[in-house]
């Protein structure tokens, strides 16, 4: 059976229209190779108008969603091929509201692995400016000390500034995808990330071998650094799922 819409009651009408659709596709309630309405039966089923519909699938197709056919149907995507990390803020809730573990380990995976190769190339790239960036972002920690969403905005810029020493611009574009996806969760993280963002030491450290053009020390402090944050994270999911397991009952 197709997925049912319901009609359309924002402000911005193309916004819900792409959000509503985009959403079906990614529970997997629209397959891959499957048709979507036509247009007259979008607008219907949406209660919203033509150019409304039209836009909402212009940008389901920059998405990497569909693919619009003039004249024809619109087919359904496979995301897995065709999206790109832009996705990834949407992925991260899943439908019932609370985080999808698999996508939270994709994305610690990812910036674990980018994360030194990042601080690899600052210390060999970057050079003084990018340590006195560095430096100063460290400053910024040590007097936010204790306030926990300070020092994860602090945090995120000395990894912006770090990227910047990279020189990379595909881990610029990898970052701002990974930047938006924490901001949509920031609140929330807060405390499980604070064995990564309160202490400013392993950031010195880690400025510190970027000023020495040292690649290999930089990698490293960036390596235990991110290690932490994540085992964070995963101790947060784990005690989450073993909430949600259920319990046996008890003998009568």
């Amino acid at each position: 059976m197709s997925p049912r819409l319901e009609p359309v009651h924002r402000q911005s009408l193309s916004d819900a229209v792409f959000e509503q659709i985009r959403d079906q596709i990614l529970r997997g309630e629209r397959r891959p190779g499957s048709s979507l309405p036509a247009e007259r039966a979008l607008c219907e089923a949406l209660g919203v108008n033509r150019s409304a519909v039209r836009e909402a699938l212009r940008r389901l197709e920059q998405a990497g969603l569909v693919v619009v056919r003039q004249g024809g149907a619109s087919r359904v995507r496979d995301f897995r091929e065709s999206a790109s990390l832009d996705l990834l803020a949407t992925l991260l809730v899943s439908p019932a509201g609370g985080f999808d573990a698999r996508v939270v380990r994709s994305i610690l995976e990812m910036r674990g692995a980018l994360g030194p190769d990042v601080a690899r190339l600052a210390a060999l790239r970057g050079g003084a400016a990018c340590a006195a960036a560095l430096d100063a972002e460290v400053a910024a920690m040590r007097a936010a000390a204790g306030d926990l969403g300070a020092l994860q905005q602090r945090a995120t810029a000395f990894w912006s500034a770090l990227v910047d020493g990279s020189d990379n611009v595909a881990y610029r574009l990898a970052f701002n995808a990974l930047h938006a996806t924490y901001d949509r969760v920031r609140a929330l993280l807060a405390r499980v990330m604070e064995p990564e963002i309160a202490d400013p030491a392993p950031y010195a450290a880690l400025a510190d071998a970027v000023r020495r053009a040292d690649a290999g020390a930089a990698a490293a402090h960036a390596r235990a650094l991110l290690g932490r944050g994540e085992a964070g994270v995963l101790a947060a999911l784990e005690r989450v799922a073993e909430q949600e397991r259920p319990r046996p009952e008890s003998p009568r």
